[in-house]
């Protein structure tokens, strides 16, 4: 068994791709879209670092963009082979995989209005109704023959809604691939499962070097916010995806609607893709944990309060930024790189009453990052725009592991194999490598593009 680094590795976090050879077989663990910094676009548009021909099958982790961003492309050039994953993130997939075409689509039209005559989106939807073809989904914590001497078992990740860590087993090895690891006691979801006993673990280290501030805290934090916007007049902008951070964020505006005054404010859930994700949350309630299953048969509903707007027509869009005050608008993308919450940022970090709440993880590059880290002045859809508004970072909702949790759940393991750092920038993932190696004396490879490890 052998496993080759293609993405999310060198200290970059999204465009996961790994390669894994087993019972000779070539087999593909997620196929991601890097996201953020400005050769973005001409990264993604690159061939494969691999003969597409020669891939026998792809694993997805789970449905987020920086994940399964390429797949169409993958298919587009060349790729017929199946594709498994959970059964929620098959249904998660074609939401995001099409809403990206649309943006890909949209951003080749301006490039060629800009006068650029051979830009090129990288893949339509029809390109995606291929993909949706391929899928095979799967229940978690059932072993799966996916290939000849192959063998799959999905584990809960705890990350989203249908997110894996993969374990594969071939040729008498184990890997077990992570994906990304979420929090213990995150709404909604269940808690990640502890790992299985593995040869070698190929494990995230997003948040390798830092801690989340306290759940509780954060939440207390977030009323705070909204008091203090209430107080100033102006709108309230959140940044988040579309799967995962949304449903969370309406999760604790039902549980606190009273006490946090939501009543006086305006709702806008701004995106083509909330009503269908929303739906397959609906339909996937067996993944719900306890809490949840109670917060959804109480008073108010997280996806039906009583002033929640769900806006898919772009004029519905448009309209919201006539209100200069009074509104709570989630949009997406969650870097705010793209999507609809770029125009609501545009007409508001201008405005010292507008408050801007980032509830994720920025990556490099993204604005996102640049507003957390203090940009005063971004030019945004011709305009010059001097950053007035007062940007927040609440980390504590974070999808991902911290550093305590990530330790903690490799110590759950019942072997305590090798590992090896994918998806971190290096300062996480060199910090996660001391505390490993210090508490349990394993050997850890930090990652490389291109570099081949024997399991």
């Amino acid at each position: 068994m052998r496993i080759t680094f293609i993405g999310a590795a060198g200290g970059v976090v999204t465009g996961s791709c790994h390669l894994l050879e087993a019972a000779g077989k070539r087999i593909l663990l997620d196929c991601g879209m890097v996201q953020g910094g400005k050769d973005s676009d001409e990264i993604n548009a690159k061939p494969f670092a691999f003969d597409v021909a020669s891939i026998d099958a792809l694993v997805l982790s789970h449905a987020h963009i920086d994940h399964i961003g390429r797949v169409p492309l993958l298919v587009k050039r060349g790729y017929k082979g199946p594709i498994f994953a959970q059964a929620a993130t098959c249904d998660l997939l074609p939401i995001m995989l099409i809403d990206s075409a649309r943006l890909a689509e949209f951003s080749a039209q301006r490039a060629q209005r800009d006068g650029d005559e051979d830009a090129q989106a990288l893949y339509d939807e029809a390109d995606v109704g291929a993909v949706q073809k391929l899928l095979h989904p799967l229940r978690y914590e059932a072993a799966t023959e996916i290939l000849p001497g192959v063998t799959v078992t999905l584990h809960e990740a705890g990350h989203i809604l249908g997110s894996s860590m993969i374990e594969l087993r071939a040729d008498g090895k184990t890997l077990l691939f992570t994906g990304d690891v979420g929090m213990k006691n995150t709404p909604i979801l269940r808690d990640p499962a502890d790992p299985p006993r593995a040869d070698l673990i190929l494990m995230e280290s997003t948040y390798g070097d830092r801690n989340h501030k306290d759940r509780a805290a954060t939440v207390a934090e977030l009323g705070e916010i909204f008091a203090l916007a209430a107080k100033d007049g102006g709108n309230v902008v959140i940044p988040a995806f579309a799967v995962g951070r949304s449903q969370e964020l309406l999760y604790w505006f039902a549980q606190h609607y009273d006490d946090w005054s939501l009543s006086r404010w305006k709702i806008f859930l701004d995106s083509p893709m909330a009503a269908k994700v929303m739906a397959v949350y609906d339909r996937h309630e067996e993944l719900f944990d306890a809490d949840a299953a109670k917060v959804w048969a109480g008073r108010i509903k997280p996806f039906q309060l009583p002033n929640l707007s769900v806006t898919a027509d772009a004029n519905d869009s448009k309209a919201i930024n006539k209100l200069r005050g009074g509104a709570i608008i989630i949009a997406g993308s969650g870097m705010a790189n793209g999507g609809r919450v770029r125009h609501h940022l545009s007409y508001n970090l201008g405005n010292p009453k507008a408050h801007v709440i980032f509830v994720g993880y920025q990556a490099d590059g993204t604005l996102g990052r640049l507003l957390v880290n203090g940009l005063k002045r971004v030019r945004m859809f011709g305009e010059e725009i001097a950053v007035k508004a007062q940007i927040h970072t609440v980390g504590g909702l974070s999808a991902h592991a911290d550093q305590q949790a990530l330790l903690d759940w490799y110590a759950a393991s019942p072997n305590h194999p090798p590992v090896a750092l994918v998806h971190g920038e290096n300062p996480a993932r060199e910090t996660l490598d001391g505390k490993l190696e210090k508490q349990f004396g394993i050997q850890v490879t930090l990652s490389q593009p291109g570099l081949t490890l024997d399991v």
